[in-house]
């Protein structure tokens, strides 16, 4: 019933990226499906892929609660969750059982709270082993702004250690599969620049393009009780779209990017797709406009290209 309603397939929405078939450009993005739990339920409402995680190797609880606030008069949402998960063998335990749905599954991969910045990567090593088998590409969150330190590793240096050790890891397998990096809005373009050569430079297959932001600007909702946080839903939209303009641009098109944040209408993925992104993923839209908005999108991607 829920495949009835909500999918809508046409062959002008699919789209064949790092040797992958995705049936739509549609995707959901990561923090809803943290454990890969939901992953089979959330198949049927049309969506192209799905992003599990983000993981971490060892399970932990996140940061404490209240740690997830609605913000209606703006669209959005303030998260503090703090990468709250089972770890990466638990998700892998589920996704042995992962259905043939045709549905795409990305894993995205974090550090432990506990882990230094300088043993980072052996964090995000331990979660590509653990689920290279179970899912279909990688991302790895260095841009989440709710563990401490941990968007110091978008700095080149470190970063550039990171990319490294994931595509040499990677070059080992059999199988090789496409690795990602997701990155804040909250940077400058000389900090862009360097993004785009680390990229190209380790051969990292692409980039998503935003996580949440920590700016409070322009709010319609006073934000002092709520505390730290990422922004995410509507007060994103404009910014996430300029950093993938920007990326596209400065790297001539050589990076395939998944544009995020603040898409609540058709309108808004069609401005990310000609903005340069190869696809999209949705959150906050989902939560404030209900399920059909993906079907919405889907409709107007194929009248919109159609003609």
């Amino acid at each position: 019933m829920m495949r009835k309603y909500y999918g809508y397939k046409n062959p002008l929405l699919k789209r064949k990226i790092w040797g992958l078939d995705f049936q739509n450009p549609v995707g959901l993005a990561a923090g809803f499906d943290k454990d890969g739990r939901y992953y089979n339920e959330m198949s049927h409402l049309g969506f192209g892929f799905i992003e599990i995680g983000t993981v971490t190797p060892k399970p932990q609880e996140g940061n404490p609660q209240p740690r997830l606030f609605r913000l209606p008069e703006d669209e959005a949402l303030i998260n503090r969750m703090g990468f709250n998960n089972h770890g990466a063998e638990a998700m892998a335990k589920r996704l042995k059982n992962r259905k043939k749905t045709g549905v795409i599954i990305g894993g995205n991969i974090g550090k432990n709270k506990s882990t230094s910045n300088e043993n980072a990567i052996h964090d995000y090593v331990s979660c590509l082993r653990t689920l290279y088998d179970y899912v279909d590409y990688f991302v790895v969150n260095v841009s989440s702004p709710n563990t401490p330190g941990l968007r110091e590793l978008q700095d080149k240096g470190p970063l550039m250690e990171i990319m490294s050790g994931l595509k040499s890891e990677i070059s080992k397998k059999p199988v090789q599969k496409p690795i990602l990096l997701k990155i804040a809005p909250d940077i400058t373009d000389s900090q862009l620049d360097d993004i785009i050569d680390i990229v190209l430079t380790t051969g990292t297959d692409g980039i998503i393009a935003t996580n949440t932001t920590i700016k409070r600007d322009d709010l319609h909702t006073d934000t002092t009780s709520i505390g730290a946080g990422g922004l995410s839903g509507k007060p994103l939209t404009s910014r996430s779209t300029e950093v993938i303009r920007y990326l596209h641009t400065h790297s001539k098109g050589n990076i395939p990017i998944i544009g995020v944040g603040g898409i609540s209408s058709p309108k808004d993925v069609i401005e990310k797709l000609e903005a340069g992104a190869v696809l999209v993923q949705i959150y906050t839209g989902l939560i404030y406009e209900g399920p059909g908005l993906v079907k919405k999108i889907l409709k107007e991607i194929v009248t919109h290209y159609k003609n």
